[in-house]
C-alpha cells in the first residue's frame, strides 16, 4: 500500500501575515493563533522576527509553557550583516536567544539586490549566509533558508542564485525555501525553476514561499509541489503584505483532496473553514464569503438549473463535498429562483416540505412580489424564514407595535448629534413602553425595543447586531429614493441576516430589526421544543 505523499505546511500568519495592511496581533492573540494552528496539524508555526520587537521576542518564551501537539515553532530573522563577525551580529544572537528548536534565516539570491540593497560583495554575500547557517547549527537548530528573490535571482542570474543556495547546503540548511518575494513569478516558470533545485541538490528538503502580486500564489505554490518541493509556506487567509501571501486555506485542500499528498493529519481537514473564521476573528476583520472552500458562498447556488442539478446529484456543481473542508450547501432565493430552490432552501432552514406541496408555489409567488418591491433574500436567512412561516400560516407575533418615535437632536456647530428612540409594544396584554439613546437613530431604536421587549424575553439580552447594510434601490429619486436595509445579527453562536424595504430609511431598519428579534424568539422556542 503507497502512502500518500507528505508535504510540510508552514504558517507565517505571525510574521508575514502580521505585515498585511490592517491586520495586527496581540501578544495573547500570538499565543492564540499558534495553539489553535497546533490544533489544526500545521508542521510549522513562524512565530515572528526575532530581532525586531519585544512582542515576538515574548511570543517566543510563552510558547514554550505550552506543551505543542504537532508543530515546531520557527523564529525567523536573517543573514549576519556585511563586514560583520556573525558572532558579533545582535540579530542572529537573538535567533538563538529565542530558544525556538526551529530557525529561518533569508538571504539573498537576486544580484540585484546583493549590489543596489546590501552594497556588498558577491564573495562577501555567500558568506554571510554559510556563516550564520552554519553557526545557527553549532547551536542544534533545525535551519530553514528562505531564499529571498529566488525566482527573479535564477532568471537573472542562474548561476548566482544556486550558488548561494549551495553555500546554504554545504554549511548544513536543513531545507532551502524558494521565494518568489515580489510575486511576479508565472506558475510554468515556477515549476520549471524548483524542478531545476530539486535536481541540483538531491536529498536536500525544497520548499516554496509565494506573494499573490500576480494573483498567482496558490497556483504557483502548487506548481512548486508537482516540481518535487516538499515543504510550503503560506497564511492562513492569504493574509500578507500588499496583496498577500499564498493562502494555506486554499493550499491544504487542493493539496489533500486533489493532488492526494498528505498536508495535516486524517481527519483535521473538516476544521479547516472554523481556522480560517478564528482568525478573521482574532484580528478582527470581516470574513470574506467569496473565499474558495472556506467562503459563505464557496457552495451557494442560486439559478434555478443549477439548484435544481444540485438537488439530483451534488457533484454536478460542487467541485468537493463542503463538509471536507467544515463547509456547507447553501441555497439562494431571488425572483429568478424555481420551485426546487425555494424547497430546497426550505428545507435546509428546517420546514418540512415536499415538491408536490402547493405551498412551495405560493412561497415562491409572495417571494416573486416581494423583491418586485425591493426586498431581497440572499443574505437575510432569517427574513426568508419568516416570509415562508407567514405564507404557511405557521407565523406566530411575540409582540405588536403600538407606535415608535425617533428624535435627533444636534444643539451647537461642534456638539454631537443626540438620538433617542420611544416605543410601545403590545406583549399580550401588557403594553410596554420604553426610551433609550444611541450612536444614531437605529442604535437608539434597537436599544429601545430591546429594552421594552427584556422582560418577557430575556433571551434577546444575548443577540448583537453585527453588520448594517443600505441600498438605495432607485437613485434617480434622490432623496426620496427606495431604500433597502440589510441587518445581520448574532447571538453568539449563530448569525442571520434581515431585510426592510421602504422609502423612508428608519422604517426600512425597523422592518430588519423586528425580523431579526422575531427570529432569534422563535429559534428559542424551536430549540426548546427539540
Amino acid at each position: 500500500m503507497t502512502h500518500p505523499r507528505k508535504i510540510f505546511i508552514y504558517d507565517t500568519t505571525l510574521r508575514d501575515g502580521s505585515q498585511g495592511e490592517g491586520i495586527s496581533f496581540s501578544g495573547a492573540s500570538k499565543i492564540q493563533m499558534a495553539l489553535k494552528l497546533d490544533e489544526f496539524g500545521v508542521d510549522y508555526i513562524e512565530g515572528g522576527y526575532a530581532g525586531s520587537n519585544p512582542k515576538d521576542m515574548e511570543f517566543f518564551h510563552e510558547i514554550q509553557k505550552h506543551k505543542l501537539r504537532h508543530a515546531k515553532v520557527a523564529a525567523f530573522g536573517s543573514t549576519r550583516r556585511a563586514d560583520i563577525a556573525v558572532e558579533a551580529d545582535e540579530n542572529v544572537a537573538r535567533l538563538i536567544q529565542a530558544g525556538t528548536p526551529v530557525v529561518t534565516i533569508f538571504g539573498k539570491t537576486w544580484k540585484l539586490h546583493v549590489d543596489d540593497v546590501l552594497r556588498t560583495t558577491v564573495a562577501e554575500n555567500r558568506r554571510m549566509v554559510a556563516d550564520t547557517v552554519g553557526y545557527l547549527k553549532s547551536h542544534k537548530r533545525e535551519v530553514i533558508f528562505d531564499a529571498e528573490h529566488f525566482f527573479d535571482g535564477y532568471k537573472d542570474n542562474p548561476a548566482f542564485a544556486l550558488d548561494v543556495l549551495k553555500a546554504a547546503v554545504e554549511a548544513g540548511a536543513d531545507a532551502l525555501v524558494l521565494c518568489d518575494t515580489n510575486g511576479g513569478s508565472l506558475p510554468h516558470e515556477v515549476f520549471g525553476i524548483t524542478a531545476e533545485v530539486v535536481k541540483a541538490f538531491p536529498g536536500v528538503a525544497v520548499g516554496i514561499h509565494t506573494h499573490n502580486d500576480s494573483g498567482l500564489a496558490v497556483a504557483t505554490s502548487l506548481e512548486a509541489v508537482r516540481a518535487g518541493a516538499v515543504q510550503v509556506q503560506g497564511t492562513i487567509n492569504g493574509y500578507g503584505e500588499r496583496t498577500g501571501n499564498a493562502n494555506l486555506c486554499s493550499i491544504i485542500p487542493c493539496l489533500e483532496l486533489k493532488m492526494g499528498c498528505r498536508a495535516i493529519p486524517p481527519g483535521f481537514l473538516k476544521q479547516l473553514r472554523g481556522l480560517s473564521m478564528f482568525v478573521d476573528d482574532l484580528v478582527n476583520l470581516r470574513h470574506d464569503t467569496k473565499s474558495p472552500f472556506v467562503g459563505a458562498s464557496s457552495f451557494a447556488h442560486k439559478a434555478g438549473m443549477h439548484v435544481n442539478a444540485v438537488q439530483k446529484n451534488p457533484r454536478s456543481f460542487e467541485h468537493i463535498t463542503p463538509e471536507s473542508v467544515g463547509n456547507e450547501r447553501h441555497i439562494l432565493v431571488s425572483e429568478g429562483s424555481g420551485s426546487s430552490s425555494v424547497l430546497l432552501k426550505a428545507i435546509e432552514m428546517g420546514v418540512d416540505l415536499k415538491k408536490s406541496d402547493p405551498e412551495v408555489k405560493q412561497i415562491l409567488e409572495a417571494l416573486k412580489g416581494l423583491e418586485k418591491k425591493g426586498y431581497a433574500y440572499e443574505a437575510a436567512d432569517a427574513s426568508f424564514r419568516i416570509l415562508v412561516q407567514k405564507v404557511l400560516r405557521k407565523h406566530k407575533s411575540f409582540f405588536e407595535l403600538e407606535g415608535f418615535r425617533v428624535i435627533i437632536e444636534k444643539n451647537g456647530k461642534d456638539k454631537p448629534c443626540v438620538s433617542e428612540a420611544s416605543i410601545k409594544v403590545r406583549v399580550g396584554e401588557t403594553l410596554e413602553h420604553a426610551v433609550a439613546s444611541g450612536d444614531g437613530p437605529v442604535n437608539a431604536l434597537d436599544r429601545a425595543l430591546r429594552k421594552a421587549l427584556s422582560r418577557f424575553y430575556p433571551a434577546i439580552e444575548h443577540v448583537a447586531l453585527t453588520d448594517y447594510r443600505v441600498r438605495i434601490l432607485d437613485p434617480e429619486e434622490a432623496t426620496a429614493a427606495k431604500t433597502r436595509v440589510i441587518i445581520e445579527s448574532s447571538d453568539g453562536k449563530e448569525q442571520w441576516g434581515t431585510v426592510g424595504v421602504s422609502v423612508n430609511i428608519i422604517e426600512a431598519s425597523w422592518e430588519a430589526l423586528v425580523d431579526s428579534v422575531e427570529y432569534k424568539l422563535f429559534r428559542e422556542e424551536e430549540n426548546e421544543g427539540t
